[in-house]
């Protein structure tokens, strides 16, 4: 099943299942295309936890090497942006980039957890997109302004359970229509089980926090009025436009 959040007409936030653009809660169908119809980022996470350079190919397009460790950084709460929404970039940059990610959604209280037992605590997949402020961020260590600013963190449109999501899923950005970034769960450095087990040796992952496994190559600047989809194979399309702030 997929799972995803709306606020209906009503100004209600449900949860249902999501299907072709259609959230079914408490019986009812709710075309997430209507006007009056706001598709929400599927999850609330206290917290996304963010792993870069988890594709060799894209620490070599940046210059950088592949670490011996996952490399990890925080978005907060405000950097989560909505499904269809439209991304604000930061003002006065000159570049500002796209990421796609595959990610996956926690699905309880998360502690020194070993890498067999990780699965048992990821409750599903999600499609995301890193923005990333790379004026800022090649300034600057714990990459705060380049990666933790509002609606930084488009994330959606649904949560699709594990069996949903081949092991090698495959993840794709289109900026307009054009390929930018395409590549599979195949070339991760760093498996899902393991960046559970070193995440969680440091700091708690609690029900409704996200893990960005990290971007492949291809990473290219935005630009205003961009449409940007992130497509995650078995969980579906997410789509947000851009403007200059």
């Amino acid at each position: 099943m997929r799972h995803a959040r709306i606020r209906d007409p009503a100004g209600t936030v449900r949860s249902g299942s999501y299907d072709d653009g259609v959230v079914t809660a408490a019986g009812e169908a709710f075309d997430t295309a209507r006007d009056d119809v706001d598709l929400l980022a599927p999850c609330e996470p206290s917290k996304i936890v963010c792993v870069g350079r988890n594709y060799a190919d894209h620490a070599e397009e940046l210059g950088n090497e592949v670490p011996d460790r996952p490399l990890l950084f925080l978005k907060p709460p405000n950097a989560v942006a909505d499904p269809q929404s439209t991304v604000t970039l930061p003002a006065g940059k000159e570049r500002v980039d796209h990421e796609a990610e595959i990610a996956f959604v926690i699905g309880e209280q998360a502690r020194n957890v070993a890498a067999d037992e990780a699965m048992e605590y990821v409750t599903g997949f999600t499609c995301l997109n890193d923005v990333s402020n790379r004026d800022d961020q090649n300034r600057e260590q714990n990459w705060v302004r380049g990666k933790a600013f509002d609606g930084s963190a488009p994330i959606g449109p649904c949560v699709a359970d594990p069996e949903h999501v081949p092991d090698d899923a495959a993840v794709e950005l289109r900026v307009n229509g054009e390929t930018r970034q395409s590549s599979s769960r195949d070339f991760f450095m760093f498996s899902i089980p393991d960046l559970v087990e070193e995440i969680t040796t440091y700091l708690t992952l609690e029900p409704g926090d996200v893990v960005a496994t990290g971007t492949p190559a291809g990473v290219a600047p935005l630009s205003d009025g961009d449409r940007v989809e992130v497509e995650v194979e078995g969980v579906g399309v997410l789509e947000h436009d851009v403007r200059q702030g």
